[in-house]
């Protein structure tokens, strides 16, 4: 029997896990990287080029090490909790070893073309045109199934503003800063306050003169560092927490999130308060803002409304304030310009996909598109899902629905969406952490069985459903299980302590938010246990 071929389009970290999972399940990987090297945008290159994704130099991620990795795959314990990307570039590579996925890379291979092959119909095969960046010789070659993990942090936003055109000073976006050096002593603004946007305004006010932050809408920064100095995501993105969110009113979560933050810092005092309700946004993180805003180093301004040749005139302001540079942290485009567009299209940014992997109007389920979701989470552990999920699938082993029962599905997102969130073109691929993890897993029998574990390994339970939600959590039980997911989950906690501290076995203060409100909702919770849950 002929072994089956598999097309995977990227060399990152989706590209990495889908690969693993092709040979978890005896189906033959052949990846494509137009560069030349492995990683995706978390190997940091100097090189500014259209269509290509890379961090900043000084970039953080803004999961902590835990929350972020993949779920058979613990970090080191002396990773630090916040990794630079140097630390998740080498944690990547790592896994990369680990699971034999380099061989498998082809890179200075660029993707022109993926669609129908000839017997598509019959066999739900697929083409797909590579192209050597080196020689530019062009090949063609037929695959039973692709798996394009580009993600969306390719091809930058570019707003349009009255006199942009006259402006004499420099006009970028993110996508192009990597150093902060080339803005010692200027005057820069920064026009958007979503997390590239943050990272922007307080990196360059680190060198600058002055730094304007430019927003429409404003926005609520939330921590990265939570009570105790511990990890915001470790000790918020729990079960029970995300039960009793579910059983709370939306106004009220949000009411008691928003003062929670405006006690850190008063969002209405710093001019950054916005209309809309704190989850109705994707999440900003930024713990060294106020303190720029403080001292001054960078001050927030409305939207730009024109440009003038030495500056810019902001929205209710008359005065032209001078400026060298201006750098748009205004997102990013979703676009597949190498897919036929029978396979699938971009619509304002929205991608019709059931569970944001699938194309729901073709024949054969020979086509995932993989890491183009965005939960407040994680996004190693929520690819990684896709990934599992897709794999298995390909490989025949799980069933997708009807037609009919996957475009209800992706309606029902879709307003749930157009409910919760502003009307952006930066919403339309949100997710909530825990219930899409779920969501994915449950189709593939991982979701872990939380009413047995309760009666047959009650440690396991607590730590799980009153400690963070650990992506290992998925690897218990179902298709390629992991002996060591108990391990890791228990042990959370001495990986965390580790790189802080080398006594791990010191006494912990306390360590999870969760300890402080258990003897008050545990009743509840407990009554809404097998509803919700089981």
């Amino acid at each position: 029997m002929v072994r089956k071929r598999y097309a995977v389009v990227g060399g990152g970290p989706m590209g990495f896990a889908v690969i693993k999972c092709l040979k978890e399940e005896g189906m033959e990987p052949v990846c494509f990287e137009r560069t030349g090297h492995i990683g995706g945008l978390w190997r940091y290159h100097d090189d500014d080029i259209d269509g290509l994704a890379s961090v900043m130099k000084s970039t953080v991620i803004n999961n902590s090490k835990e929350m972020g990795a993949m779920s058979d795959f613990p970090p080191k314990e002396e990773y630090p909790n916040y990794m630079h990307n140097k630390h998740v570039y080498d944690y990547l590579t790592s896994y990369a070893k680990a699971f034999d996925v380099e061989r498998h890379i082809q890179v200075n291979r660029e993707i022109i073309e993926v669609g129908m092959a000839d017997d598509y119909e019959a066999t739900g095969r697929l083409y797909v045109v590579v192209r050597d960046t080196k020689t530019r010789d062009e090949s063609r070659e037929v695959f039973d199934g692709v798996f394009v993990c580009v993600g969306h942090h390719v091809f930058p936003n570019w707003p349009s503003f009255p006199g942009m055109e006259k402006f004499k000073g420099k006009i970028l976006h993110t996508h192009s800063l990597k150093k902060v050096d080339p803005f010692e002593d200027q005057v820069v603004v920064i026009v958007g306050v979503g997390n590239s946007g943050m990272d922007a305004a307080v990196e360059i006010s680190s060198v600058a003169k002055q730094v304007y932050l430019s927003t429409r809408r404003g926005a609520w920064v939330i921590p990265r560092v939570g009570p105790w100095g511990l990890p915001m995501d470790i000790q918020t993105q729990r079960r029970w927490l995300d039960i009793l969110f579910k059983i709370t009113p939306y106004s009220l979560v949000c009411s008691f999130c928003e003062l929670v933050l405006n006690q850190r810092f008063d969002h209405s005092l710093y001019n950054l308060k916005p209309k809309h309700r704190i989850w109705s946004q994707h999440a900003t993180l930024s713990d060294s803002l106020p303190i720029k805003l403080l001292s001054g180093a960078v001050v927030v301004r409305k939207n730009i409304k024109e440009f003038t040749e030495n500056g810019v005139i902001f929205d209710e302001e008359e005065k032209v304030t001078e400026c060298d540079s201006v750098v748009f942290a205004t997102g990013y485009k979703i676009k597949f310009p190498f897919l036929d567009e029978r396979l699938t299209t971009v619509n304002k940014n929205e991608v019709h996909l059931y569970k944001y992997i699938f194309p729901p109007h073709l024949k054969h389920p020979t086509l995932a598109i993989c890491g183009l979701v965005q939960v407040v989470g994680a996004g190693f552990p929520t690819g990684e899902a896709q990934a599992r999920l897709a794999t298995l699938v390909m490989n025949g082993k799980v069933s997708l629905p009807s037609r009919e029962e996957m475009e209800a599905d992706i309606r029902k997102k879709k307003e749930v969406i157009s409910k919760r969130y502003s009307q952006s073109e930066r919403h339309t691929i949100q997710a909530d952490y825990i219930p899409y993890l779920d969501e994915i897993y449950s189709l593939i029998g991982a979701k872990p069985n939380f009413l047995k574990m309760l009666l047959t390994d009650p440690v396991l339970f607590w730590t799980l459903f009153f400690g963070p939600s650990l992506p290992y959590q998925y690897r218990l039980q179902g298709p390629h299980a992991w002996s060591g997911a108990r391990q890791a989950i228990l042990e959370w906690k001495k990986r965390i302590v580790k790189p802080l501290r080398n006594d791990c076995d010191a006494h912990q203060n306390s360590i999870t938010v969760s300890k402080i409100f258990l003897s008050v909702f545990f009743i509840i919770l407990i009554g809404y246990f097998i509803k919700i849950i089981f």
